[in-house]
């Protein structure tokens, strides 16, 4: 595994610099106003609209609207600027759907009516049903003061806890074990070719690479978003000559493959991160989607699959296979990779073991990469956990307080160390299905505790292991962790307002979902009822939770997933292809893995023999500037949008 030769391609695209520099300045201040107040709604628009996926083109945006701005006042932003500015609009990204404008819908959802559960959401998460605030379609409300100051506590301990664990984690695996982080530097290259851009485009390739991607984003982001958004303005209807998110063909080939969610998803920049993605990865997802379609006909004629029916579309197959089986089935796939993640970790721990580990550096990082003592950031981590059970003591009284203690202080650094150790080791995230799930069930079931509050609380079970990358970033493009401490403290308040204002601003102008936000409207009431369906376990009665999960089928997920490593393991093919096969296995919307499946393909056999090993710094870079061009076109349409209703609003 520590020998994969895909991984050492990806291993060697960057080195860490020998000087680091801050990067804080005015231009930051700027910035952080710009990202909050232009770039936000924006950002939460285009998630509502498109969905996952167009989110970091608002990044590019920012950096190349300032970096333009730069050049015109006679100046040039440096390379830390510019990633400051890349991880201040990061943080703006957050989405804003797991709290206030998801959970007004999810109190009125037909999902929590369905399954009887409206009256069980706390209202510290939403107000109750009868709130004046649902008509009116306004947060301005004091039934919402107290989710609103949950909110905002809850993020600046996240905040807070982010140089905490994760940044030791860090320290660790980065400076004593000296751990390769292979995944690191695709993140890092798109603002080095940023940085290239203001500097000298001549001499280098960064800048003309992201131009092409950046154009191709411009054209396709025209007719993506660009077209429905204009037409919808003029029109009754939207012209969209691509459909959003997908073109619907399971009731099409429902007689052939039954139970099988079928279609396919236009979105081109499923290719370019087909390209950037590791190829053995795609191809195994590819390996396991094919398996999946067709052992879903075949379960369905022995009688597994029962839920589902024909004439059913996408979001209802997918969720009538995960209730037959698929959500047992994934949980058992889930424990075998962290099985595998597991035993990788020892494995590579022994073989590093004998190597005399210098853990004096911890004390003793690196000049001017500005690092917090090692001892402060545990502090932190302490302190975090700290409030986060004092958080869920207060809001969840009747739950055993001993959970909380033992997802913080044991479960959160065992998990966060053994991902922290993966994604240093071979670029892969681990975690270990449904142990917040199980803890609930049995502090239900051995407890006497009954309920909904719990599954909103803000339990301190993390993973904390995926934050190293970051910090590894930070390393790569010569930031100096200052600068990023006093990024936060500056783009923290300006994020919580606007995000606020923006979630008001953007649920008065139409219900949250509706065909305004056909994104939202399409695969939220899937989310809600995989979401809801879930949290009947702790709740008194049959719980249908129960009825899904299938012990027998747990297990048949564990063994095939062991069994399936193993045999590749043997058989010498590459790690990433196990996580990719498993991937796949996993039920899902298979629509937009074809698009990658083909940008794979174009990468490995067209442009690596065209351009080489160099392809693997043009991919990221290439994908980068088209998510800019999508971008562009995106805040276009957010704009046009929001100005025409706006007036439309005041006009009456």
């Amino acid at each position: 595994m520590y020998d994969d030769k895909e991984l050492k391609e990806y291993r060697d695209l960057m080195k860490p610099p020998d000087k680091f520099e801050e990067g804080f300045d005015w231009k930051t201040i700027v910035g952080a106003i710009f990202i909050g107040f232009l770039m936000m709604p924006g950002s939460m628009y285009l998630q509502l609209v498109i969905g996952q996926g167009i989110g970091p083109a608002a990044r590019w945006v920012t950096i190349i609207l300032f970096a333009e701005i730069a050049k015109r006042s006679y100046t040039h932003l440096k390379q830390q600027e510019i990633f400051l500015l890349y991880y201040m609009a990061g943080a703006a990204l957050a989405s804003p759907f797991q709290g206030l404008l998801w959970n007004q819908y999810l109190v009125q959802s037909d999902a929590a009516r369905m399954l009887g559960l409206t009256e069980f959401i706390p209202h510290w998460i939403a107000p109750a049903l009868g709130s004046g605030s649902y008509l009116e379609r306004t947060f301005m409300h004091r039934d919402w003061l107290v989710p609103i100051m949950l909110l905002i506590g809850a993020q600046l301990v996240q905040r807070i806890d982010h140089f905490g664990l994760g940044y030791s984690l860090y320290r660790i695996t980065s400076d004593v074990e000296k751990l390769p982080f292979p995944m690191a530097p695709v993140g890092a290259l798109g603002t080095m070719a940023l940085a290239e851009s203001t500097e000298d485009k001549k001499t280098g390739w960064k800048w003309r690479v992201f131009s092409i991607g950046g154009v191709i984003g411009l054209a396709f982001g025209f007719f993506y978003v660009l077209l429905p958004a204009l037409s919808g303005l003029l029109f009754t209807e939207p012209i969209r000559l691509i459909p959003i998110p997908w073109i619907e063909l399971t009731m099409h080939t429902e007689d052939t493959l039954p139970a099988v969610a079928t279609g396919i998803q236009f979105d081109l920049g499923l290719v370019f991160i087909g390209m950037v993605l590791p190829f053995w990865a795609v191809i195994g997802g590819l390996v396991g989607l094919i398996v999946t379609i067709i052992a879903n006909p075949i379960l369905y004629a022995h009688g597994i699959l029962h839920r589902w029916h024909p004439g059913m579309a996408t979001v209802e197959t997918v969720f009538a296979n995960n209730f037959d089986f698929y959500m047992s089935f994934g949980i058992g796939l889930g424990l075998a990779i962290g099985v595998v993640g597991i035993y990788y970790v020892i494995k590579s721990f022994r073989d590093t073991s004998g190597k005399g580990l210098d853990f004096s550096v911890l004390f003793n990082p690196p000049e001017g990469r500005g690092d917090i003592n090692f001892w402060v950031s545990i502090g932190i981590y302490v302190f975090s956990t700290l409030c986060y059970i004092a958080f869920c003591v207060w809001l969840v009284p009747s739950f055993p307080w001993i959970f909380f203690v033992l997802y913080g202080f044991i479960y959160t650094p065992v998990i966060s160390y053994i991902t922290a150790r993966m994604e240093g080791v071979a670029g892969q995230f681990i975690s270990l299905p449904m142990v917040r799930e199980f803890s609930f069930i049995a502090g239900a079931k051995f407890f006497g505790y009954q309920g909904l509050e719990i599954w909103y609380a803000p339990i301190p079970i993390h993973n904390y292991g995926e934050a190293t990358v970051q910090f590894r970033q930070i390393e790569l493009t010569g930031t100096s962790l200052r600068g990023i401490i006093k990024a936060e403290i500056i783009v923290f308040p300006i994020v919580m307002i606007s995000s606020l204002l923006f979630s008001q601003f953007l649920w008065q102008l139409a219900p949250i979902p509706s065909p305004e936000y056909p994104f939202a409207q399409e695969l939220w009431h899937l989310q809600a009822l995989n979401t809801l369906l879930m949290q009947t376990s702790t709740l008194e009665g049959n719980s249908l939770f129960f009825e899904a999960l299938s012990g027998p089928v747990v297990a048949s997920g564990l063994g095939l997933g062991l069994i399936l490593y193993s045999v590749l393991n043997v058989l010498g093919l590459p790690v990433l292809l196990v996580y990719g096969v498993v991937r796949g296995l996993g039920q899902s919307t298979p629509h937009g893995l074809l698009l990658e499946v083909i940008g794979a393909l174009l990468g490995r056999f067209y442009f690596m023999k065209k351009y080489g090993k160099q392809w693997r710094h043009y991919a990221p870079v290439l994908l980068a500037g088209f998510s800019c061009g999508m971008g562009l076109t995106g805040m276009f349409a957010m704009g046009c949008t929001l100005i025409m209703k706006s007036l439309g609003r005041l006009a009456y």
